[in-house]
């Protein structure tokens, strides 16, 4: 993770439902790594926003009443918020119904098609409006798919547009050979190559305008408009201003795509078959992170469990929500969110560990009256091992075990002041002899936090650097009991 400029893209939610926390749970991620990259030096361009054509989308709008772009602006607006809410970072928010990138999809069409990779023709396949896929057979569960049981399968029969994945199964078996890091982690890698192996069968890449009619038109064909896959994923160079803007595009793509274990196969497969085909380089990585589930059980819509990271931010904040779901949800392993778990992980690690700490060691500093003149210096003894280890398990976006480091040296630094314990010095130099250490451990650690939780990490920088240190007020109150309307 050393490069000048620097690239990174969420996925693009459906704007069908409000936003939940399992995408709050991804953007965070992402965020995380932007701002990782960015302390570190590298110009970054960092994309978001907002997956707008599709079957869904339009019967959505049908149901509310509303044309579908009046539905896009509304339920798009309902996605800007995070920004300020969960403290993101991110550079640019892309709208799939936005004219230039729908320009750019059309574009890329017809760079596909002149290689010779679209064509059309009739066919039959079982559609599932959900994942807004074709299902065989051999993916479905007692005729349902899996992942969005409670749909019945649309059964589609009509003439579309083909794109010639066949023709590619060679060149991305070569491309994951050739990166053995393409796709992490390495069981989404191995699943996908197993996935091209069997043999790829070609994927319609259009709809029928007349049946929906929401989607990009397909070029010198009124009577049809591009699959929503097939136009979404462009979005990812349409942003960098393809193919008008040379500089962006140049200067940024490759760049990383982080989505969930759902989209292993447009993203580390269809995606990269397309960009082959139109002569643009691959991506430089996928990161498929799992599932998040709520007490145990799937986010979705029929089940009225999908909890609003908005909510969260208003009740806790944006570090408390961003804590949790970085520190306790292991990246690339499906996780469990719960409000009792919640409460945990705020009370022992924010209020008791990180907060508590900071608020003790900035009010022994103020009480003395000393002055440290500390600045952030990752090579001080009390940390220098740390930080590589640190650094290495951020590689590999191990961001749990990343702050299970700190935490640890949090906890070290807890024990030291009960074992010395300053606040019965009489001597102010030995005062200053216990704390300036811990003080400088705090600021540094403050350093390496500030991706994650960037609002507290400041607040303790600013508190400890170089001036006469003021006691900082509670920076994680401690949380009562629950009570029944938190539940």
């Amino acid at each position: 993770m050393s490069n000048k400029n620097f690239y990174i893209t969420t996925t693009l939610p459906y704007i069908n439902s409000d936003p939940h926390i399992g995408f709050a749970a991804e953007i965070i991620k992402a965020d995380v790594v932007a701002r990782y990259m960015t302390q570190r030096g590298s110009k970054v361009f960092f994309n978001t926003g907002t997956d707008e054509h599709g079957l869904k989308i339009f019967q959505k709008a049908q149901e509310s009443g509303l044309s579908v772009q009046e539905f896009c602006d509304k339920n798009s607006g309902l996605f800007l918020p995070l920004k300020e809410k969960l403290n993101l970072s991110y550079t640019n928010f892309i709208r799939t119904t936005d004219k230039n990138h729908q320009k750019a999809a059309q574009e890329f069409w017809r760079r596909c098609e002149a290689k010779g990779d679209i064509y059309k023709k009739a066919y039959q396949i079982k559609y599932c409006i959900g994942c807004e896929m074709e299902k065989t057979d051999s993916e479905l569960e007692n005729g349902f798919c899996p992942l969005h049981p409670s749909k019945e399968l649309e059964i589609i029969n009509e003439e579309n547009y083909f794109f010639r994945f066949s023709n590619y199964g060679e060149k991305l078996l070569a491309l994951y050979e050739s990166n053995p890091n393409f796709v992490k982690p390495e069981s989404r890698l191995k699943e996908i190559k197993s996935f091209v192996k069997r043999g790829l069968q070609d994927f319609s890449i259009s709809r029928l305008k007349e049946k929906m009619p929401n989607g990009v038109p397909v070029p010198q064909d009124d009577t049809q408009v591009m699959y929503v896959w097939f136009d979404a994923l462009v979005n990812y160079i349409s942003t960098l201003g393809w193919p008008e803007n040379s500089d962006d595009f140049k200067n940024f793509w490759p760049g990383i795509q982080v989505c969930g274990k759902d989209n292993l196969r447009p993203q580390a497969a269809m995606w990269q078959a397309m960009l082959m085909s139109a002569d643009i380089s691959n991506s430089k990585q996928i990161l498929v992170f799992g599932f998040l589930t709520v007490n145990g059980k799937k986010i979705s819509k029929s089940a009225g469990n999908g909890v609003s990271p908005y909510e969260l931010v208003d009740k806790f904040g944006a570090d408390a929500l961003r804590y949790y779901l970085l520190a306790e949800i292991p990246p690339f392993e499906d996780g469990d969110y719960s409000l009792e778990k919640f409460f945990d992980r705020y009370n022992a690690d924010l209020a008791n560990g990180i907060g508590n700490l900071s608020a003790r060691v900035s009010n022994l500093l103020e009480k003395n009256e000393i002055i440290t003149g500390l600045k952030v210096d990752l090579e001080d003894d009390s940390v220098k091992n740390l930080v590589i280890d640190f650094e290495n398990l951020f590689s590999v976006y191990k961001f749990n075990e990343c702050l299970q480091l700190i935490w640890a040296k949090i906890k070290a630094c807890d024990e030291i002041l009960s074992k010395e314990t300053p606040w019965k010095m009489e001597n102010k130099d030995d005062v200053v002899k216990s704390l300036k250490p811990i003080a400088q451990t705090i600021l540094n650690l403050a350093y390496l936090l500030e991706p994650f939780i960037p609002e507290s990490a400041g607040k303790i920088k600013e508190a400890f650097l170089e001036n006469k240190i003021k006691k900082l007020p509670p920076l994680f109150p401690r949380l009562q009991k629950l009570k029944n309307d938190d539940k």
